[in-house]
């Protein structure tokens, strides 16, 4: 997976998965744009790929405002002149509440992040890919995208919408030579899940977090690295002939419900 002579573009560069594909990319010879709305974590992200020796820019953005996704867009174009390879990353999750008692302001805010975040980051990048020629995108679901989370309705749609976004666009530019997949990571040790830990526990987050590792069939939580991993075979010429599909990067977790039920109940 060489990336020499590419430019990579990744939203929610700025830690987690976004941060890991962002540097995965930048030490197989990709040139990074690296997006977030977090400044200080995005420009980390940008000081550590330039000290693998990636040309690297960071670029301050809000992924549900059109202009800020444009900006970006251009900002990549002004500097590297392309977009091969775009993780449409960035994503939130929201509170832990039934259904019956979600915040409506939360649940727009999911929704706008992971959804509308998402599609506006096709919206401007395709264009450019299209007129390529050429280019390959990879947006980020969840295992949520394919089964259901209680207590967590606007997360689960939001992945759910992603996966959908992703079979479309495969679909209508497949022919013009871009791809578009999507991946599912299960639980990853990243601030996330940390913080889904205390949302479900407050008084004991580490034992969520125990309990939720035990419904995984490896027993673990997975890595940003292992999820940047398939993110750049997605990217790569490897997966020339994979298109409109989703990768689920989830130790077994949703392979073997069984297991991780019998688990949890321990």
């Amino acid at each position: 997976m060489d990336f020499t002579g590419k430019v990579a573009l990744v939203t929610g560069a700025g830690n987690g998965i976004g941060r890991a594909s962002a540097l995965g990319f930048a030490r197989r010879g990709a040139k990074l744009v690296a997006v977030d709305r977090d400044t200080a974590g995005g420009e980390a992200t940008v000081g550590i790929a330039r000290q693998h020796g990636a040309e690297a820019i960071f670029v301050a953005a809000d992924v549900t405002r059109s202009a800020d996704v444009a900006a970006y867009v251009k900002a990549a174009l002004d500097a590297f002149g392309a977009i091969d390879c775009f993780h449409n990353n960035a994503g939130i999750e929201g509170a832990v509440a039934p259904t019956a008692e979600y915040d409506e302001a939360m649940f727009d805010a999911v929704m706008g992040v992971n959804v509308k975040g998402v599609f506006l980051g096709l919206r401007h990048v395709l264009p450019v890919m299209l007129a390529q020629k050429r280019g390959a995108v990879v947006n980020t679901a969840s295992v949520a995208g394919l089964v259901g989370t209680p207590g967590m309705p606007a997360y689960v749609a939001s992945k759910h919408a992603v996966l959908g976004l992703t079979k479309v666009a495969g679909g209508e530019v497949a022919r013009a030579g871009v791809r578009v997949n999507a991946v599912c990571p299960g639980p990853i040790d990243t601030r996330m899940i940390h913080s889904l830990e205390q949302m479900m526990n407050p008084s004991d987050p580490t034992a969520a977090g125990e309990r939720y590792q035990a419904s995984v069939p490896l027993g673990r939580y997975g890595t940003a690295e292992e999820v940047a991993n398939v993110v750049l075979f997605l990217c790569s010429d490897l997966a020339g002939n994979v298109t409109g599909a989703h990768y689920v990067v989830d130790g077994g977790r949703t392979a073997t419900p069984g297991a991780a039920t019998t688990a949890m109940a321990r």
